[in-house]
């Protein structure tokens, strides 16, 4: 029987439960797939914790992005055969050895990209590809400031930024992770613990300050954040890893500079399979160019998805993470 992670109740990584899942048959416009390799985000947590309602309530198999094998096709899948390698980000259901999955939300992985990698880069890489080309399209000259830099998306972002031409400005909460993101394309990290962010970047830029903010931690990084802002630049909110902003008045937006503000999500800009094809594809190709370079800093077994967690939580780990069925 095919082994997946279950969630009955929300709480701690405790409520990860390892049991028996049968996937079932690939319906009209379906895929079964046998997975190789999956993604840990914190999404994943967000879900588990309840701080994000799960689509579809419990219980629910977590997990957002995983690489495999495709083993059936339903009816009108005519551009998938059994055997072919996918990989795919999606809300939830990654955490388990097989699954059914829409064949309009899975791509092909091109020859160069191994299967942890695209299981590792699906969701963070495609989540780096929008907020760089699409929500904010950062040019050369322009600077940027990323906070958590070592993170799963924070590496990725950073090389594809310094490829971009711009200036990368990150915080992360030790010295091992600023060596870490300073590898990974970053010009200046600012250790937040023990500096503040918004006086080290007034001094890196020689207060002309940044043209966006990236920032997936929330609550203890605002409105700090907006304070590294240039007049009219942008606060991208796409994540709450310390839990969430709290309501501020819009008024706070033109005290601070007359800035613009999004809080967008992945599953938002590649709606549409178009969008999802020419994300993928730009991904795929800045990682086979040598620009990008994916490396996976931790495994964990399947079964083991709770300490995986729990390191994840409590900072223990770095860039990208991969669950291994």
């Amino acid at each position: 029987m095919s082994k997946a992670i279950r969630i009955h109740a929300h709480g701690g990584p405790e409520v990860l439960t390892y049991e028996d899942a049968d996937p079932g048959q690939p319906g009209a416009g379906q895929i079964l797939v046998r997975h190789t390799a999956i993604g840990l985000n914190f999404i994943d947590v967000y879900h588990r914790s309840g701080l994000y309602p799960p689509p579809g309530g419990l219980p629910l198999i977590p997990g957002s992005e995983a690489a495999g094998v495709v083993l059936a096709v339903g009816a009108g899948v005519d551009w998938l055969t059994p055997g072919e390698r996918i990989a795919y980000a999606v809300n939830v259901g990654a955490y388990c050895e097989e699954r059914v999955i829409a064949a309009d939300r899975v791509v092909k992985v091109p020859d160069g990209i191994s299967d942890e990698q695209a299981a590792s880069m699906m969701l963070k890489g495609m989540t780096a590809e929008y907020l760089l080309r699409r929500t904010y399209p950062v040019k050369a000259g322009d600077t940027i400031l990323y906070h958590a830099a070592a993170g799963g998306v924070g590496l990725i972002l950073g090389q594809w930024a310094k490829h971009l031409g711009a200036t990368v400005i990150g915080t992360a909460s030790s010295a091992d992770k600023i060596e870490l993101a300073k590898a990974n394309g970053f010009d200046h990290v600012i250790n937040y613990k023990e500096q503040d962010f918004v006086a080290g970047v007034a001094a890196i830029t020689g207060g002309r300050k940044c043209d966006v903010v990236y920032d997936s931690v929330g609550n203890d990084t605002f409105p700090a954040s907006l304070d590294c802002l240039r007049p009219l630049g942008m606060f991208v909110s796409f994540g709450q890893s310390s839990g969430p902003i709290p309501p501020f008045s819009m008024s706070l937006l033109a005290q601070k500079g007359s800035l613009y503000a999004t809080r967008p999500t992945i599953f938002v800009y590649n709606a549409k399979r178009e969008d999802l094809v020419a994300s993928a594809h730009a991904l795929f190709d800045v990682v086979l160019s040598g620009a990008v370079e994916i490396k996976i800093n931790q495994r964990y077994a399947l079964k083991d998805a709770a300490q995986a967690q729990s390191d994840l939580e409590g900072r223990k780990t770095t860039g990208t993470t991969v669950l291994i069925p």
